[in-house]
């Protein structure tokens, strides 16, 4: 059984991004990454497409409907552009270095709880949006090679 997919390619009005402080090790950066995503689908439902099916019939999960675009930089553009997605109140996330001591969410609330925001020491961020406002936000970031 054929379908007739359409292949032109989709340009989104929004944006997912994450931007990962440029000097995090490998390990790191998956695993911030992985972290930082879990949370745009709760906040943000329309981000998640329709569950998955292969032809035996067997379900997986529905992933998100778009690209996650990964992006580093400095402390300082991480600062910065924490800072403007705060000015521009889009759905957020953020994986501060005391996170890579915790063992547990608990622990990890409590360790983002105990800094201010300015105080925060950001090593990677997500952000979803309108593509200009997200654009915006990453000004000065250069995509994860």
């Amino acid at each position: 059984m054929s379908e007739d997919h359409d292949t032109t390619p989709v340009r989104f009005d929004t944006k997912i991004a994450v931007l990962l402080r440029e000097d995090l090790q490998t390990w790191q950066r998956l695993n911030v990454t992985a972290f930082l995503v879990s949370g745009l689908g709760t906040e943000a439902p329309e981000v998640i497409g329709e569950p998955y099916q292969d032809a035996d019939g067997t379900g997986y999960l529905p992933m998100f409907r778009q690209p996650v675009l990964v992006f580093e930089g400095s402390k300082e553009i991480l600062t910065a552009a924490h800072s403007r997605a705060l000015a521009r109140s889009l759905p957020r996330a953020v994986f501060t270095s005391d996170l890579f001591a915790t063992g547990n969410d608990t622990d990890n609330r409590a360790a983002v709880r105990a800094a201010r925001g300015a105080d925060l020491d950001i090593v990677g961020l997500a952000v979803y949006g309108p593509r200009n406002a997200v654009d915006r936000v990453l000004k000065g970031a250069r995509m994860h090679s």
